[in-house]
């Protein structure tokens, strides 16, 4: 079975753009209802595969929290969501909501959790001159980037990479992962 999935951005969209098209092509079973933004500047709202899907914008420059979550809330819950996906959503989710959607919130993360939470982990990887990095999709709960790790991929750090191609080594093994995690949750989907 597959999930009505809501997938969550602030920027550039490329892991959310690679979960449309696997949907798309039936890569996946699930279906991409809602697409939610907190900046009605990120460049992932303008990504030609999302034109035929329901955008929802709580701008964070004019919005209240409250009001955010009331509007996420009610358009969730009007699509039917069963999964969110956070794909470069640089928002701080509150505890209540990730309380209402517990296990249904999922994230990725471009390090080998535990290693290296929170903002910037390539350039973190790149100065702890670790030999291995790479990119880990993970329930969300309530501590940043903590919780139960879905899965992960691995790539090996080379002497001359810097946090640019390491960031973009990261992100090709990202656009995999994901998919392959989400296909991972539709097998087990009805099972538990």
């Amino acid at each position: 079975m597959g999930f009505k999935i809501a997938i969550f951005i602030s920027g550039r969209g490329s892991n959310m753009r690679e979960i449309v098209r696997a949907c798309f092509k039936k890569k996946l079973k699930s279906s991409v209802e809602l697409i939610v933004s907190n900046s009605n500047e990120a460049p992932g709202l303008y990504i030609p595969e999302i034109k035929d899907i329901d955008t929802l914008i709580l701008d964070k420059n004019n919005i209240d929290d409250k009001s955010f979550y009331s509007l996420l809330n009610r358009s969730l819950k009007k699509k039917g969501i069963e999964l969110i996906c956070l794909a470069g959503f640089m928002k701080i989710l509150k505890k209540q909501f990730i309380k209402k959607w517990k296990n249904k919130i999922i994230n990725i993360h471009p390090s080998l959790l535990p290693a290296f939470k929170g903002l910037r982990p390539q350039h973190n990887a790149i100065q702890s001159k670790v030999k291995y990095s790479g990119c880990t999709v993970h329930y969300v709960n309530e501590k940043i980037d903590s919780g139960i790790i879905i899965d992960q991929d691995i790539i090996k750090v080379e002497d001359d990479d810097d946090e640019i191609s390491l960031s973009k080594k990261i992100l090709n093994k990202e656009h995999k992962l994901y998919i392959k995690v989400i296909r991972k949750l539709e097998d087990s989907y009805g099972k538990n």
